[in-house]
């Protein structure tokens, strides 16, 4: 007992020093946490919110000159003080302690059917936001506006319009993006409708949120809302709505479906409208900024919509506009050497309602080709005993109901291998190794130090091929 009451003075000290060294240093330009003329306010901040806190401690201490903060090089207990004190103004939902039941939220949750319109997890629909990682991409108080009071701030995209065209046609759905010119649109069952203004004869968009408010107190649906975050856990989408492997084995028309363009590799377009004749009157249509200056990326044409990547990073653009629909983004990886470090990536691969990704630290990412939320993550890397020349640039390849990707550093001296991944719960189904480590089958083959020194090399840093009638995978190899 006098132990836990040591314990808890020590904190509540640690609080009041946090709270004095605040007003010290920071109180001048935000006041007490909500923000002055001088400085931007710290609660429920969305930098503050996406920052982690190595981030946030390194902002204290370095401070952001060009905008007007001074550094704060303070003792490193100070710092640590002050920068969990900052961090907790925006706490994620996670972190909180609300009051209410999670688990009887949960029941609410699903009785009064929030999964045909909301997706937890791979559960539900994309009727409305993706509430998967909501507990931490929300602070508390934000989940218990947005349940309380739906109208009060509709989420960026997902404002209810309905578009009757001049064809005659009604379309009701979320207005993902509009612009004097154009306007896209997602309909309930997740396809996008991608309409230039001259084809729209009225626009009604709705200024109310379609989610009504609830009845009688939700502490209960706010406790389990709170407690929502994205994990490595498998799961199995319950719907595929978008293109199945049929639509990329034979692309429609004006499609690009794969790296390729075609899973034999030859990346021929059958499309024949533009001749020697009219070549000449090509003109730039539009163009959208990528923030990274070394693309090689091949784009993905599917049903209008196309996906671009750089590193780290995948857009979902209206093909017709060049607008943007989604961005998924998370920041480069401070390991990785080689062109991984540069920022090289080739692109995406897409299957049903997913889009793969591989970022420059050799993580498969699952995206919703709709939300462009995070399904699920993999490490290729995993079970690897020398992974620090190891990283990857490809796009992946999509092979029936398997994600195949591989990894590139063979010019660094990296073991290259190839994995093939289920695409609807990212489990691993199967790995290759392109060269045998030492004392396995045909090592002995291999003379001098590259096998035993350098591990073979043979990346896989090419996206391959495949032949649906032999069932047969063709990767090359380098390096």
């Amino acid at each position: 007992m006098i132990l836990r009451i040591l314990l808890l003075a020590g904190a509540l000290a640690s609080a009041q020093d946090a709270q004095t060294l605040f007003q010290k240093h920071c109180g001048v330009c935000h006041g007490s946490g909500q923000g002055t003329e001088r400085g931007p306010n710290l609660m429920n901040n969305r930098t503050v919110l996406g920052a982690t806190r190595a981030q946030t401690l390194a902002l204290i201490r370095d401070g952001v000159p060009a905008r007007g903060m001074p550094p704060f090089p303070l003792p490193a207990a100070e710092l640590e003080l002050l920068t969990d004190l900052v961090r907790s103004l925006s706490a994620p939902a996670a972190d909180a302690q609300p009051r209410g039941d999670a688990r009887a939220g949960r029941s609410q949750f699903e009785s009064a059917g929030c999964l045909n319109c909301h997706m937890v997890h791979g559960r539900g629909k994309l009727n409305g936001p993706d509430l998967s990682n909501l507990g931490r991409e929300k602070t508390l108080a934000e989940i218990e506006e947005a349940v309380r009071t739906p109208s009060a701030t509709i989420k960026t995209g997902y404002s209810h319009a309905t578009v009757r065209t001049k064809a005659g046609q009604t379309i009701r759905g979320f207005l993902r993006n509009q612009s004097r010119y154009n306007l896209q649109l997602q309909d309930s069952a997740g396809r996008f409708h991608l309409l230039n203004q001259n084809e729209v004869q009225t626009l009604t968009v709705n200024p109310r949120s379609i989610m009504p408010a609830p009845a009688g107190d939700p502490a209960n649906l706010i406790a389990y809302l709170a407690t929502l975050r994205a994990t490595a856990e498998s799961f199995r989408l319950q719907a595929e709505t978008g293109p199945a492997f049929a639509q990329l084995a034979n692309p429609k028309p004006g499609d690009w479906a794969s790296y390729h363009g075609l899973l034999s590799g030859n990346r021929h377009s059958p499309l024949n409208q533009i001749t020697p004749a009219n070549v000449g009157r090509l003109a730039l249509q539009w163009v959208f900024p990528v923030n990274h200056n070394v693309l090689e990326v091949t784009p993905l044409v599917v049903d209008g919509v196309m996906y671009v990547s750089g590193p780290n990073q995948v857009f979902a653009i209206d093909a017709r506009a060049g607008r943007t629909i989604w961005h998924y983004q998370r920041p480069r990886s401070p390991e990785t050497r080689g062109d991984p470090a540069k920022g090289t990536n080739r692109g995406v691969a897409i299957l049903g309602d997913q889009v793969f990704l591989v970022t420059d630290n050799a993580h498969l990412l699952s995206i919703h080709r709709v939300s462009g939320q995070l399904l699920w993550e993999r490490v290729i890397t995993e079970g690897v005993t020398d992974t620090k020349n190891l990283g990857n640039t490809a796009a992946p390849l999509v092979v029936n109901g398997l994600v195949v990707a591989g990894v590139s550093g063979g010019d660094l001296g990296a073991r290259g291998f190839l994995d093939a991944y289920d695409a609807a719960t990212g489990e691993r189904v199967w790995r290759f190794w392109t060269v045998p480590a030492p004392g396995e089958p045909l090592s002995e083959t291999w003379q001098g130090t590259a096998l035993p020194q350098f591990g073979g090399g043979g990346a896989t840093w090419m996206t391959g091929t495949f032949d649906p009638e032999t069932q047969t995978v063709f990767w090359g190899t380098g390096n």
